[in-house]
């Protein structure tokens, strides 16, 4: 079976958050079950782009609106990622080096599902899959369909996965020239609440619907920004399959992100070797409990809550922990916490913006990993935590719920809590310190959470027969 994954995001191609972690896994996962699983990104001015060799297979132009654009499809030579990389190059649009936050990101975004749709319209032979990914890539099948130049795809099936349903690419009806000439009989696939909603018209237009875990899709019946009754309406064609990681890569035994690579064998010195090198290098206490929070510094991940936590926790509990926190975000979480680093100096630190070695060396280093996310459609930092032997400490809700345990349980291995706030999270934080009086629970803790398979193989097959079932 041939797939076309369509994203915005592939990891190490240009990431930005979750996304591109699965678009860099999921299709490397697929052949190896003996499929052709590609993938079709913008090509981001990043430094993967500048550091590989490229062909170029299809130059074709467009028009979008009033304008006429070129465009360059161009794949990866060598295959060194497990599967065809492919590249659309559009000058004045896509020729830039971050993936989101330009005033223009509607008009870049749907430039590039035309160019993606346009070249698919060329082939020789048609894919038996077309996947595309949250709203960025929204449109797609809907133009396959009612975009009178590309309706001989509609014979091809369409998988969307929601990676969030939070952000759904909203554009304006003023902008409905953009696309193609179309259908406008179909207006109501395109439209929601009278404005054109990218996400809405996925979920209307595509074959099939998956979201990220089992209970995001539940969730999401009842809290998706605006989508909940479509999501009702829809449900007989949405599935929650559950993210993977790939464990090739997020590996304590081989990573050579870490300073002492370590496994199940000997998890207590390993993670200790780590510890010193963070400890060492935010001027933190090694014989205290490390907590860290990696990520977006935004709302959903309930960012704006950890100043005050980390305040109340260390005061209230006498200093008895150390917390480092990595991420970016809203300006205002971000300078609360650099402000904190004076305030809290030997109990606090904090690493502002994205670092891929640093998060490796904390997941590696921490002892306790914080997640109090008000959405999380999966999560997959807490997988990586578990592979490294941190403990999550988890809000009770999408993914988290599926994969995390509380130690309260029988066979628990996590810390969870009902409610983003912060006095749920500095109980958390303090039943963190008590189980960490006893070493030998921790010691069993990390043997069990490392040993967890929350590896690519079976989402990678469930996405297969969710594909044959399409055919």
């Amino acid at each position: 079976m041939e797939i076309l994954h369509v994203s915005a995001e592939c990891y190490p191609v240009a990431k930005a958050g979750g996304l591109g972690d699965v678009v860099g896994a999921l299709p490397k996962y697929q052949n190896q079950l003996g499929h052709i699983a590609k993938v079709v990104m913008p090509m981001y001015r990043t430094k993967f782009l500048y550091e590989n060799d490229f062909d170029i297979t299809h130059k074709g132009s467009f028009a979008m609106g009033h304008y006429w654009f070129n465009y360059t499809i161009i794949k990866e030579k060598t295959n060194k990622l497990g599967f065809d990389l492919f590249l659309v190059d559009i000058n004045g649009l896509l020729d830039r080096e971050a993936v989101y936050g330009y005033s223009d990101d509607v008009e870049r975004f749907t430039a590039f599902q035309i160019a993606v749709v346009d070249w698919l319209s060329k082939w020789n032979h048609q894919p038996e899959i077309v996947h595309v990914h949250d709203h960025h890539t929204g449109l797609i099948p809907f133009m396959m369909k009612h975009c009178y130049a590309y309706q001989h795809l509609s014979v091809i099936p369409t998988v969307l996965t929601i990676h969030n349903a939070q952000y759904q690419g909203w554009m304006g009806w003023d902008k409905s020239n953009y696309i193609p000439d179309w259908n406008t009989w179909e207006w109501g696939k395109l439209d929601w609440e009278k404005n054109i909603n990218p996400l809405a018209s996925a979920v209307k237009c595509a074959s099939k619907v998956t979201t990220v875990s089992q209970s995001y899709l539940e969730e999401m019946r009842h809290n998706a920004n605006g989508l909940e009754n479509l999501f009702e309406y829809e449900r007989g064609k949405c599935i929650g399959i559950l993210n993977g990681i790939d464990d090739s890569v997020w590996d304590p035994a081989v990573d050579t992100y870490i300073e002492s690579n370590f496994s199940v064998e000997n998890v207590h010195e390993g993670k200790l070797a780590s510890k010193k090198v963070l400890c060492d290098l935010y001027n933190l206490d090694i014989d205290k409990p490390l907590f860290v929070f990696i990520g977006r510094l935004v709302h959903e991940k309930a960012a704006d809550l950890l100043p005050q936590a980390i305040y109340d926790s260390v005061y209230h509990m006498q200093g008895t922990m150390s917390f480092l926190i990595l991420g970016s975000g809203e300006p205002g979480v971000e300078w609360e916490l650099e402000n904190m680093k004076n305030q809290l100096v030997g109990y606090y630190n904090s690493k502002i913006g994205y670092n891929e070695k640093l998060s490796h060396q904390m997941y590696a280093g921490a002892d306790f990993l914080l997640m109090p996310s008000r959405v999380e459609p999966c999560g997959l930092n807490q997988m990586y935590a578990m592979r490294y032997g941190t403990i999550p400490i988890v809000r009770n809700t999408g993914g988290l719920r599926d994969t995390v345990i509380d130690v309260g349980e029988p066979g628990g291995y996590g810390i969870v809590f009902n409610d983003a706030t912060v006095w749920d999270i500095t109980y958390s934080v303090h039943r963190a310190l008590e189980l960490y009086k006893k070493p030998k629970r921790i010691n069993k803790i990390r043997t069990t959470i490392m040993k967890i398979d929350n590896s690519w193989e079976n989402s990678a097959d469930r996405y297969i027969n969710l594909y044959n079932s399409l055919q």
